[in-house]
């Protein structure tokens, strides 16, 4: 039986959500990790200052490590989805 929306249907589709998800993972743990230090990028505490440029930064850099298998968290769900299909 096949997953619906899966590979069965979308191989493409299908790779491209785990890395979209993969890409919201690897932000937030950006995201968590800047919030943790307390100087922004502009050397003050200026939060608004700082919080628009470094959220499209992590978000590109995110999506960059994702597409490149920065985890391979996509790749498991892909594996995962595909081996559910099949059974």
């Amino acid at each position: 039986m096949a997953v619906p929306g899966t590979s069965a249907g979308n191989p493409k589709k299908l790779e491209h959500a785990a890395t979209d998800f993969e890409a919201l993972l690897v932000g937030q743990m950006l995201k968590s990790a800047r919030e943790a230090g307390s100087v922004g990028l502009t050397g003050d505490d200026d939060e608004e200052a700082n919080s628009s440029l470094l959220d499209l930064g992590e978000q590109q850099f995110a999506q960059a490590l994702a597409s490149n298998g920065a985890l391979g968290v996509a790749k498991m769900i892909v594996a995962g989805l595909n081996n559910n299909a099949n059974r």
